[in-house]
């Protein structure tokens, strides 16, 4: 079975650096498999992927070693059973509740007798394995995202779950939800309240012997999350990072032809996912 990187990192207590691929296009996704990302996520969820762009994606990243995630679209046997036939190494789910969802994902994503995913992995047994059914429960990993008050209060029932390799801070929706609205939706959260409940996620998942992974909006961010002990952090996504660069080049043209640059002609909100 090819290296699946990121849990290679885990292993030797390495943080693994990861982004979010939300660009249905397979050039835009190989420019960021260069870059020195440990892995990829393509996100199924908020994305503006349908399964053949992440067929493709999956394709183009192959080479550069980069191990491929998907973050999909919910809590669903035939999506998360399609996109690991493809060749995704890891699986993202969100809206993870409670144990009973927990166990669910791990059953999804785990071939018997650990779970019930059926057999066919059409792609995965090229570019994966030849020996794919032997060798994907341990070469795999699922992570749970913790994105709602419920999730919160039922965090070590769901971080005690068989199986499963994680939790992974929806941060956005996670503001939302411990906060009843009361905080707009937002990664990089200074606020106190927000991170206590980071850290205690943290600390919940590393008793129960699982990573603990953080979804950030800035690199400086990330690197702080580290060293709060996080097993991955999430540095933003190719949207993102395009509109990000592309405004400070604009702006900054602007400013040396001593032209006025309208802070509304760009969306300076920060992405809810």
């Amino acid at each position: 079975m090819i290296e699946n990187k990121v849990k290679a990192k885990w292993q030797k207590k390495e943080v693994v650096v990861n982004s979010f691929l939300s660009i249905p296009n397979t050039f835009t996704a190989e420019i960021m498999s260069e870059q020195g990302y440990d892995a990829l996520t393509i996100d199924y969820q908020h994305g503006m992927i349908g399964f053949s762009d992440l067929f493709k994606m999956l394709q183009s990243i192959r080479n550069s070693g980069v191990t491929p995630i998907c973050r999909v679209s919910g809590l669903d046997h035939a999506v998360i059973s399609k996109v690991m036939d493809a060749g995704a190494l890891g699986i993202i789910c969100p809206m993870i509740n409670n144990k009973e969802q927990a166990q669910k994902l791990v059953q999804d994503c785990k071939y018997p007798p650990v779970g019930i995913r059926s057999f066919g992995p059409t792609r995965a047994n090229f570019s994966v394995s030849s020996n794919y059914f032997y060798e994907s429960n341990e070469g795999t990993f699922c992570l749970a995202m913790i994105e709602t008050q419920e999730a919160f209060d039922n965090l070590d029932d769901i971080a005690s779950t068989p199986g499963l390799d994680g939790l992974y801070i929806g941060t956005a929706d996670l503001t939302i939800g411990l906060n009843q609205g009361k905080l707009t939706p937002g990664f990089d959260r200074t606020e106190p309240e927000m991170i206590e409940s980071k850290k205690k996620i943290l600390d919940i998942a590393h008793k129960h012997g699982k990573v603990a992974c953080l979804h950030c909006g800035t690199p400086e961010y990330a690197a702080k999350a580290s060293e709060w002990g996080f097993d991955l952090v999430t540095i933003t996504n190719d949207v993102r990072l395009l509109s990000g660069a592309a405004a400070t080049h604009v702006r900054k043209f602007k400013e040396l032809t001593n032209q006025n640059y309208d802070e509304s002609d760009k969306d300076n909100n920060p992405s809810s996912y």
